[in-house]
């Protein structure tokens, strides 16, 4: 089944257990098809449209809701999938779809994604709940099957070097196969007897091949292994068996998280290092960051590191847009606590990042124990927090009280670096410019950073029948350090886009490729135990950050036309380019 637009394809790459069948029902036939009397265990959303609404689930002769605890995308699938839509784009936390007073029938709710019902799934017992009904859960279903999203193009994966080709031959003529791989699923068709019916593919391979993977058990004397998949995966496990052989794959990214999910299975380490990177070209799709998360998960239960580290760089470069969205207050503590370990953590300021946390906290209420809370405070920067305010931080703060010797001792170590000099501070043991206390992280309040928004194609005026580019072109002027005796010893930066060469030449430069953006100080701080560790943020079309760069030598090359050279991809390369000076000691 292809991606679709709206996030659909993001959740179906997420949970590998998800249906693959694309099958949805008229919803505009005849009335009894419409409106037939409610039947035990039946779905339907409520309140806010034919495919959005509040889950409820009727039982013992009366609907109910169910609570949002524990609620991922895998219960999102299985609910649509009954109501015979496609699948789900999002899951609803905190929506109001209109008045309830009835039963709060499920909670603490846990699918695979496979289920056909809702009340297949594992639940403690029906009515068995804690939740009030402002924690009923909402879903939106995928309604359309047009549309498809670019990211569903193949992509070539390769680490064949000098293994031949006739590898590949050998598989597809299955000659002298010894080893059966049997590959089962669960369809969506009933038998006669009432069980599911169960699809088998069986595959033909070679024990000398499989070898090299121990987890097959290919052994002497073993000549067979049964592999349990998915309906949506087991279409992709001939080619993942293919790959074994060729070291060679073209996939989409609807067959990525079944290839990637059988590579950690079978221990293939070169494919899923592969697969999990090209989930980056994902990440920016979803902006309920329901996806980001739940990859995040994904791969911390995987062992994937790599595919967690993009996972927390999409996070963290992009964190205020994560506190605003519905994934925010589910999110986990390890998730948390990671996030705040980064000094790629782009918010405002250190106040603002700390303010979130404490909500954050707040809203958990008493899921999450006072050492686990105070675990997560000790990793903000305190000495980071602008100084003005620190002074009403103890007034200000709803966590103070309950981590009150936590705060001040926090609050002592910041009032010591706004106003000693770095020579005192180096004398007392407990600095260390390798604490991460005193490193930056990148704050994009005012005055350390500033925004030029420009197109990619040059503008040009007429002057004297001459055409000539415009340049972009702004300044900066910033405090040395951030501590606050530097307060009025001020340093202005030069900041520009130059688009050709002429440009360059005019600035004294001679520029590799273009565009490039400049951050230039004009003139040189005296201080010498200052450094500055700037940095450039891309802005995809006003919605998400997809690069983070350094300046070298004061000037950072973009890649524009090759969404390949950015991190995460940006349609059309349509930009804006955020400026920010990072001071720090050294």
């Amino acid at each position: 089944m292809l991606a679709h637009r709206n996030g659909f394809s993001l959740w179906l790459l997420v949970l590998l257990c998800v249906s693959g069948s694309a099958m949805r029902l008229s919803m505009f036939g005849d009335e009894s098809r419409r409106n037939p009397a409610p039947r035990e265990g039946d779905v339907r959303l409520f309140g806010g449209g034919v495919s959005e609404g509040r889950v409820e689930i009727y039982h013992d002769g009366k609907w109910g809701t169910v609570c949002d605890d524990g609620w991922d995308m895998a219960e999102a699938h299985v609910v649509c999938r009954q109501l015979h839509f496609p699948g789900a784009n999002v899951v609803v936390f905190g929506e109001n779809y209109g008045k309830v007073s009835g039963p709060i029938w499920l909670d603490d709710l846990s699918c695979q994604g496979t289920e056909s019902y809702l009340s297949k799934c594992a639940f403690t017992s029906w009515g068995a709940t804690d939740c009030s009904h402002k924690e009923d859960v909402g879903v939106i279903c995928e309604t359309s099957n047009s549309n498809l999203t670019k990211s569903d193009s193949l992509h070539s994966l390769d680490r064949s070097i000098s293994l031949s080709d006739e590898r590949g031959q050998i598989f597809d003529s299955s000659n002298g196969c010894d080893f059966l791989i049997l590959v089962q699923s669960t369809s969506e068709n009933v038998q006669d007897d009432g069980t599911q019916e169960v699809v088998e593919t069986p595959i033909c391979a070679h024990k000398h091949i499989l070898s090299q993977f121990p987890l097959f058990n290919a052994s002497e004397g073993i000549n067979n292994i049964t592999v349990n998949v998915s309906q949506s995966c087991q279409p992709h496990v001939t080619t993942f068996i293919r790959y074994i052989y060729t070291r060679k794959a073209d996939i989409a990214f609807s067959s990525l998280q079944c290839l990637h999910w059988l590579a950690y299975t079978f221990g293939v380490e070169e494919l899923m290092e592969d697969t999990g990177r090209l989930f980056s070209k994902i990440l920016p799709e979803d902006a309920s960051f329901q996806t980001q998360v739940s990859l995040y998960k994904y791969a911390v239960e995987t062992g994937d590191f790599v595919l967690e580290e993009n996972c927390l760089q999409y996070l963290a470069w992009n964190y205020q847009n994560l506190t605003m969205s519905p994934a925010w207050t589910h999110i986990s503590i390890q998730l948390l606590g990671s996030l705040l370990l980064r000094s790629d953590l782009v918010v405002p300021d250190e106040y603002v990042l700390l303010q979130t946390v404490e909500s954050w906290i707040e809203e958990k209420g008493n899921l999450t124990p006072l050492d686990t809370q105070h675990d997560l405070l000790s990793r903000i920067r305190f000495p980071m927090i602008p100084a003005e305010a620190l002074y009403d931080l103890e007034f200000n703060s709803s966590l103070y009280s309950s981590h009150k010797n936590l705060y001040q001792e926090n609050l002592l170590e910041a009032y010591q670096f706004n106003v000693l000099l770095f020579s005192n501070l180096k004398s007392n043991p407990k600095f260390s410019t390798d604490n991460d206390h005193y490193q930056t992280r990148i704050y994009t309040a005012q005055p350390w950073s500033t925004v030029i928004t420009a197109a990619i194609t040059p503008l040009m005026t007429r002057y004297n029948n001459h055409y000539q580019y415009n340049q972009f072109q702004t300044q900066l002027n910033v405090p040395i350090h951030n501590s606050l005796i530097f307060k009025n010893n001020r340093i202005s930066w030069g900041v520009n886009i130059l688009r050709n060469q002429q440009e360059c030449s005019n600035q004294g430069l001679r520029c590799s490729s273009f565009p490039v953006a400049r951050l230039y100080p004009q003139e040189h701080p005296q201080n010498q135990h200052i450094l500055f560790r700037n940095r450039l943020l891309l802005m995809c079309q006003g919605k998400y950050i997809c690069q983070i760069q350094d300046f070298k030598d004061n000037m950072a090359y973009i890649s524009v036309n090759e969404t390949q050279g950015l991190t995460f991809p940006c349609p059309d390369d349509q930009f804006s380019y955020h400026f920010v000076v990072r001071p720090g000691y050294v």
